[in-house]
């Protein structure tokens, strides 16, 4: 549902807002490789996460990527609209052209109410409400220091 681009997005908004602030800012290099994601990809989308006030910079010797206290009231939604628009949220799951509940496809009640559930998570919760529930649950948005083949 949603494009590789958006949910790199999302998982660096989490990144930056797990570890970064207005006094620590954190470098395209050092987020790229802590998240496995390539930097030139990376830089495009912060500087598109830049221009829509999702992620704050600076320049210079001290400069790099963090998230102030506007940013980190953003929500999730606001990634999404950034990176790949809402019209993944109202497409048909099986790419039919038109699909509602009057001319539902044949997984259009199965999918539906997962497309509400997480449109509704994206638009009400905080980055800051997701960064809360990584930090005391466990979650991860990197599997890089995982030993995935010896559990």
């Amino acid at each position: 549902m949603l494009s590789s681009a958006c949910k790199n997005a999302i998982r660096s908004v989490l990144y930056l807002g797990m570890f970064s602030n207005e006094t620590k800012k954190i470098g395209v290099k050092k987020i790229a490789g802590d998240l496995e994601i390539p930097q030139p990809f990376l830089a495009k989308l912060l500087q598109l996460l830049i221009k829509n006030d999702i992620v704050s910079s600076t320049k210079g010797p001290k400069g790099g990527f963090f998230l102030d206290e506007n940013n980190i009231k953003k929500n999730v939604w606001d990634v999404v609209i950034c990176i790949d628009t809402t019209k993944k949220f109202d497409q048909c799951f099986l790419g039919l052209s038109a699909c509602d509940d009057k001319n539902p496809c044949p997984v259009h009640f199965t999918v539906s109410p997962f497309k509400k559930k997480i449109t509704s998570d994206f638009k009400e919760k905080t980055i800051i409400q997701f960064v809360d529930d990584i930090k005391n649950s466990g979650k991860v948005i990197s599997l890089k220091d995982f030993d995935l083949l010896n559990p």
